[in-house]
């Protein structure tokens, strides 16, 4: 059992740290640093290429030159981003007021965790007119400039990331970083079809290439890997792992560094959780990045490369350097560096054997396919289990649904039949109120006829007496 643990992936947190010793984490990509010092080790290479070519004349560039062209570099970079800024190679004249200032700060203070509309409502408010602008000039100008060499447009995002956020350094630093989040989201969801997988770099082979490589090792069993599976003991449906895998696969529809890493974190957060339910005992470093292999295996995530170098090109610093994010995607990059570089020790097989694999003349062994064959069987088994249960209950819900037709429609039938007794009693009670009244009507009538014709008669007998008087 210890030999098995031993043949896995070994790799301690020493050597997850940046080899520079500055506490964060580094990357295969950086050669083992960080972000920072990488960059800052290759703007002094090539500042030390630049100054050690020959001058016009042949000889080699003085100590004052070299201050002389270091000045001119540096004063260059800052024209640059001033125009980019503010359109012009020097800053407006009118200055923002210290009121101003202190009523955008406070507008931003007031900004939650993750509000990124919240976020982009303050920003298109008039007292933050200049921050909006400054984003809108940078975004124009890396339009205009997208044909530049990818690494000149990652230093000019990162540039702009640094001279954002000192706008803001008298915040918190957790507060600076949430902001400069929404920043990054705003700036490379409008970037991402300019700079993703760019022209001027290799990545889509590097891609292909990686897919093939990943294509090529699919029959590597999780044993060979050391990744600890659910005993029989525990009833578990399909691969603990598919989270994990389809959380990786999602990273390509993200446009955002900060989204892609959120997919990775998720996919990590995954493959803990998968092992937790595989084994009794908490996983450790060496479990989650032997489950992160397999599965970046089963996924073979598209454009994984491009992502990858996407993230940490246009990325916040500090978003790979340390954190939950630095720790998950610094895994990712020793997954897929140790799948380029598989070999036959690396899975306790001899070379030959690593060769027949790779080549198809071998195949896992007879017990592990039974294996594989049986945790199919008993998952088809299930699923068949599942789906007669649903077609039971679609049976049963048809029942009911046609049961309760029949009761809406015998419940209308009598409410109509209802409806046309009462409409007809209705109607007989109408016209015999209106019998009533024209009978009424009529013996009014006589009774006003007899009135005149007595008062007629009392008229002819009184008129006689009158005229013999």
């Amino acid at each position: 059992m210890s030999t098995d643990k031993q043949r896995g992936i070994h790799v301690s947190q020493e050597e997850l740290l940046c080899k520079n010793s500055c506490g964060y984490y580094g990357n295969p990509v950086w050669q083992g640093f960080c972000s920072k010092c990488w960059r800052e080790k290759a703007r002094i290479a090539g500042a030390s290429r630049q100054d050690t070519r020959p001058s016009n004349d042949g000889t080699p560039l003085t100590f004052s030159k070299f201050e002389e062209k270091k000045s001119t570099e540096k004063g260059r970079r800052i024209n640059t981003m001033r125009r980019l800024f503010w359109g012009s190679p020097s800053p407006p004249k009118l200055q923002e007021s210290s009121e101003s200032h202190a009523n955008v700060l406070k507008a931003y203070q007031s900004l939650e965790a993750g509000d990124f509309t919240g976020f982009l409502k303050i920003l298109k408010s008039p007292s933050s007119q200049r921050l909006q602008s400054r984003c809108t000039a940078f975004l124009n100008t890396m339009e205009a400039y997208h044909d530049l060499p990818v690494q000149k447009q990652s230093d000019l995002v990162q540039d702009f990331y640094q001279s954002f956020a000192e706008y803001f350094n008298s915040f918190p630093e957790a507060q600076v970083t949430q902001i400069m989040e929404h920043v990054e989201k705003l700036i490379m969801t409008r970037l991402h079809k300019w700079v993703f997988c760019h022209d001027s770099c290799d990545d889509e082979q590097k891609d292909l290439a990686l897919q093939r490589r990943i294509r090529s090792l699919n029959w590597i069993t999780p044993q060979m890997l050391s990744v600890p599976f659910p005993d029989k003991k525990i009833e578990v449906t399909g691969d603990p792992f598919l989270p994990a895998i389809t959380a990786i696969i999602e990273m390509d529809a993200k446009r955002a560094p900060q989204d892609k890493l959120a997919c990775v974190s998720k996919c990590s957060q995954h493959v803990f959780e998968a092992l937790s339910t595989s084994n009794s005992e908490p996983a450790n470093a060496d479990d989650f990045l032997s489950g992160l292999v397999y599965v970046v295996l089963k996924a073979n995530p598209p454009r994984l490369h491009s992502n990858m170098q996407y993230v940490i090109r246009f990325g916040l610093p500090h978003s790979l350097m340390a954190g939950e994010s630095g720790y998950y995607f610094t895994n990712l990059s020793c997954a897929v560096a140790f799948l380029e570089k598989l070999d036959g020790p690396a899975l306790n097989l001899s070379q030959e054997e690593f060769e027949g694999y790779m080549l198809r003349q071998r195949a896992p062994s007879a017990g592990k396919r039974q294996r594989v064959v049986s945790d199919t069987q008993h998952l088809l088994e299930e699923l068949q289990g599942r789906q007669e249960k649903l077609d039971q209950g679609m049976d049963s819900l048809s029942v009911q649904l046609q049961s309760w037709v029949h009761a809406v429609n015998s419940q209308l039938d009598e409410t109509t039949a209802q409806f046309a007794l009462v409409q007809t009693e209705v109607t007989t009670k109408t016209e015999s109120s209106q019998v009533l009244s024209s009978s009424s009507h009529d013996a009014l009538l006589q009774g006003d006829d007899k009135d005149e014709s007595v008062l007629k008669l009392m008229d002819q007998h009184a008129g006689p007496q009158d005229t013999d008087c």
